[in-house]
């Protein structure tokens, strides 16, 4: 009984697990990234990541040189609104030779990235839906993805062109990310609701689990990064919260299956 009621006192503060709202300059890995836009010059992408608010900013740099490997930097700077106006428009100015800095998508977080016969390509979600909220973290659900090639054209062989290669990108685009997927970006959903409240202290985004459908897929861009900020991850399963009201009182009931991605049986 004692535990059931620790249960029921911890459920009724804000979860503040993985990424409480603490200043960032003090502690980087305290926040979490959940609006994006992408730009592209003719060398390099950028994802410009903010938190919800836009209230800082994050640069992810991704070289479109080399027709086959995968080069990520991040960059340590935590910009202002102004601060990353600026540096938007000095790299448009040094780019303006070879074409400039172009707007290419709006986005939601970085599914995986992924690579085929020669070139790799970066799975991004572009819409998203909010389908409920646990302890007052938003989960979601993808409403549309995008599959971008990482390395400029100019430099892609005939390989990237083949009809291998394009074989399979379709077979990739049959996977469809907007039915039966959902995440969020505070809150470790792949976890019991009973681990999440006795684990208080985890500072990121536990991909090792075996319900995170992409652990496989983010791996290399956590691994150059050393953190979870910019990659979602993504469980398979169902999500279904609704609100009921008995004798008075509202109350909601969330149902979550998810599927492993050691043992993909029917759930």
């Amino acid at each position: 009984m004692a535990k059931l009621e620790n249960l029921k006192t911890n459920l009724s503060l804000p979860y503040a697990k993985i990424h409480p709202s603490i200043d960032p300059e003090a502690d980087p890995n305290s926040y979490s990234l959940e609006k994006f836009r992408l730009y592209e010059t003719r060398a390099r992408y950028y994802l410009i990541g903010s938190d919800r608010n836009k209230k800082f900013f994050r640069v992810l740099k991704i070289d479109r040189s080399e027709p086959s490997d995968l080069n990520i930097s991040e960059d340590p700077v935590l910009y202002s609104p102004q601060e990353i106006k600026n540096l938007l428009q000095r790299i448009a100015e040094g780019n303006r030779a070879t074409g400039g800095l172009n707007f290419v998508a709006k986005v939601f977080g970085i599914v995986g990235c992924i690579k085929f016969l020669e070139s790799y390509y970066l799975i991004l979600v572009t819409k998203r839906q909010q389908i409920g909220s646990i302890c007052g973290h938003a989960i979601y659900s993808i409403d549309e993805s995008q599959l971008i090639t990482v390395p400029h054209v100019s430099v892609q062989s005939d390989i990237a062109h083949s009809k291998t290669e394009l074989r399979y990108k379709k077979l990739l685009s049959s996977v469809d990310l907007t039915k039966d997927f959902f995440y969020s970006y505070t809150y470790p959903i792949m976890q019991s609701l009973q681990k999440n409240v006795l684990a208080m202290s985890e500072e990121r985004m536990p991909y090792d689990n075996i319900f995170v459908w992409n652990a496989y897929l983010t791996q290399a861009i956590r691994s150059r990064c050393s953190n979870t900020i910019w990659t979602i991850a993504l469980v398979h399963g169902h999500f279904k919260q609704i609100r009921l009201s008995i004798f008075g009182r509202d109350f909601s009931v969330t149902l979550v299956s998810r599927r492993s991605r050691h043992f993909a049986g029917t759930r």
